[in-house]
């Protein structure tokens, strides 16, 4: 996959992504804030102070999520993003997290 065909892809999984976010906060409840930054990145807040930040990282060809249980890296495979380390995939990733921080279940 070269530069544009990943930047593409990544921009599009992280619209997908701010979507989700949207719905959740709107409807859920978890209590977060999330903001959509330049260069691909997405920083969520919870109330109690702790942050899960998500960005494409270009020269790795990845989507990162960072968050307080760790690191988590994610590549195009197929149509869906899975981690590296073992395959979970990138919205079940981000579920998790967020129910972690937020202390509440939080499903997409």
């Amino acid at each position: 996959m070269d530069e544009k065909e990943f930047t593409v892809a990544a921009d599009a999984e992280l619209a997908r992504i701010e979507a989700a976010l949207e719905r959740a906060s709107d409807s859920g409840p978890a209590e977060f804030d999330f903001e959509t930054k330049p260069g691909g990145i997405i920083e969520i807040e919870f109330d109690n102070g702790s942050k899960i930040i998500v960005n494409r990282h270009l020269a790795a060809r990845e989507i990162w999520l960072a968050a307080k249980s760790g690191g988590y890296h994610f590549r195009p495979v197929g149509g869906r993003w899975l981690g590296t380390r073992d395959s979970e995939e990138l919205m079940t990733a981000l579920a998790r997290t967020l129910s972690e921080q937020a202390g509440v279940a939080v499903k997409f």
